[in-house]
Parts: C-alpha cells; structure tokens; sequence
C-alpha cells in the first residue's frame, strides 16, 4: 500500500479518533488503526470492541492496500510533522514507512487479518438536530455514575416516540432529565447509551451543525455525522423507572438567580469535607442561608436573599452535584422545587422554552 495525503486534514482525523483507541495492551490490535486506501479516499477505522469509528480522507492512492498501525504514534508523528505532504508506504513483514520533506519514519505493522470486523448498519436512518444531540448530551451526562460495577447505570436511557425525545441518566442519588417535545417517526424506541459512546458522539457533534443520522440493530447504534460514522455496542438490562423519581408534590419554589446560588455554593464548598462535600440549605421566610463546615478545615456561610414565604427547613446537598447542574443551565434564573427536608429536590431553568429540563438531587443526611 501507498499513499499520499495532506498533513493537516489526516492529523484532524487522527486526532477525532483517539478517544476510542483501546489504551491497555491486553489486545494489541486494539491500539492500532486499520487504514485501508482504495479509490480517492484513506479509510481509518478504530475500536475497543465497544466503541468503533469510521471515518476517511481524501488521498493520493499508489498503490491500494491496507494495513495496521500503532494509533497513538501515528497521531504524535503527523502532529510533529511539517506543513506538506505526508507519504505512507507499507513493506515487507507489515512494515510502515513515513515521508514528510526530510523527515522519515520506520514503524512495525500488524497484519490487518487480526483486526476485528466492524458491525455495519443495514436498516433506515433517523435525522436529529445536531444541536438537539449536543444538549442532551451536556445536560445529562455528567449524572452518569462512575462506578463501574453499577453497570446498567454506565449509560443515558434515550427515548424516541411520535410525540416527544428525551434522555435520562443516574447515579442513584441525583437524576438528570431533558425531553423536547417533537416527534421522530410512529414507532417508539428506547436504548441505553454508554457514557464512551455519549463522550464521543458530543466530540462528533462539537465541529458541526449538520443533522445527527441514528440508526439501531439488536445489539448496536450506529451515529453518523458526515463522513464519519460512530458504532457503539448498547447497554442491556433495566433501567431504573425515572418517572417515580421525578417528584409529583414538590409545592414549595424558590426562584433564584443561577450566578449568585451557584457562586455561593462554590465558595461556601470549600470549607466542605473532601469526601462528602456536604453542604447545607437553611431555608426560611425570605433568605437561604448556605453554611458548610468540616472539623480539620472550619467552617463557611453565606446569606442569600429570596422570595419565599413557606415554612423553614433544612436540607443538605452534595455541593459538586449542584454545581454540575449550573455548569450546564444556561437560563439566568432557576427555581429550586421543595417538598421538605427530607425529600427528593428538584432543580429547572425558569424560562426554559426550547426544552423541559428537570435535575433531582437526594438529600444528604446531615
């Protein structure tokens, strides 16, 4: 194989596909990339077994072949290359070599027989808005949870009906919700997407504004974004029955500014424990008063003025969980639901038109 290609647009496909690359080196062809050459065009295609990406550049081809090659090398060469034209030239025993003006490369190969067979979508297409993507992905993931044994729960559920799109995703102790009511077909359609599959579908989607093309099989997703195309193996199992989480009775709202809640939860947070980052709401007539303390770091408080006449009680809140929320709102105001102090809270952007966000957070025992 022999090809010739432009340094800039394939160290921009390399770049987009190292996110998948298996880091670990217990299956060596998995930290390779398989490039084929064939017509005008380089395919690179990358895998964990999980996750894949197919994606292409136009090239000079040669001579047509394919082979493999460490991904991560290839990736740190091209980046130290010049400005010009790079030649990838495959030899004896898989060997690759790499020409750029004076600079040249010798790399080992791996026969491209070992590496895996990508899953290929064979079914119909549904177009969504690339920005629609982008922000169910923002507004959700960061509530997936990060153990790994609480698989089921490694993932965003996302939901498909004639009448509405939303995504749902929880750690067990806050649920992140967002729905846009607008119909994509007849037939309803539910999966749970891995949280690698979300992180590079949002690297997918930062760079575009075309739409999203979704497909499915039994066992996979397919995502493809222009000439790129994302495949992900689904989660299975049962996930949790989010609607008996979102809170029916929660009559007691305070609307408030997200800039000066969110500001004092980050400075009264500092004094908080490093473990917990227990922080406390102390709600009465007309104020919120945010306090933290810690026995080997001190203490913090701070007042904040609001319009509520209800009744007092106090609840406690992970601090980071409630800043994860703001990082991602973008309405100027927000209103926090209340039952009590011992219930579920929940949190929503005030003028919100576009979309319905819901955000629950448990209280912390205190």
């Amino acid at each position: 194989m022999q090809f010739i290609i432009g340094k800039t647009p394939f160290l921009k496909e390399l770049n987009m596909i190292q996110g998948v690359v298996e880091k670990k080196s217990t299956i060596p062809i998995l930290s390779n990339l398989l490039l084929e050459a064939k017509g005008g065009e380089l395919s690179i295609k990358a895998t964990d077994l999980d996750v894949s990406i197919t994606t292409g550049c136009e090239a000079e081809i040669r001579t047509e072949g394919s082979l493999c090659i460490q991904a991560k090398k290839l990736f740190e060469i091209v980046r130290a290359l010049p400005e010009a034209d790079i030649e990838i030239k495959s030899g004896e025993k898989d060997n690759v070599t790499i020409h750029c003006e004076r600079s040249k490369f010798r790399m080992p190969g791996l026969a491209t027989d070992n590496f895996p067979n990508l899953p290929e979508l064979t079914g119909e297409l549904t177009s969504l808005p690339a920005d629609l993507v982008r922000t169910f992905i923002a507004r959700t993931s960061f509530a997936i949870t990060s153990a790994e044994s609480r698989y089921i729960l490694n993932g965003a559920k996302f939901e498909l009906t004639s009448e509405a799109i939303r995504m749902i995703a929880t750690d067990g102790h806050r649920l992140s919700f967002i729905e846009k009511k607008e119909g994509f077909g007849d037939e309803k359609k539910e999966f749970l997407i891995p949280r690698k599959t979300l992180a590079e579908l949002a690297r997918l989607c930062a760079e575009t504004e075309d739409p999203i093309e979704f497909g499915s099989d039994s066992n996979h997703l397919f995502f493809k974004v222009g000439k790129r195309t994302l495949t992900s193996r689904t989660l299975s199992g049962q996930f949790p029955n989010y609607e008996q989480v979102i809170p029916k009775e929660n009559n007691h709202h305070i609307t408030i500014e997200s800039d000066r809640v969110a500001s004092a939860v980050r400075r009264v947070s500092l004094m908080a424990d490093e473990r917990s980052h227990a922080i406390k709401f102390e709600i009465s007539e007309g104020k919120i008063n945010v306090t933290s303390n810690a026995a080997d770091v001190g203490e913090a408080g701070e007042t904040l003025s609001v319009d509520f006449s209800g009744p007092d009680f106090t609840v406690g809140f992970n601090a980071q969980y409630l800043l994860d929320f703001f990082s991602v709102v973008q309405d100027n105001e927000v209103i926090f639901d209340f039952k009590d102090g011992s219930s579920q809270v929940q949190l929503r952007p005030k003028n919100e038109v576009d979309y319905e966000f819901k955000y629950i957070v448990m209280p912390m025992r205190l």
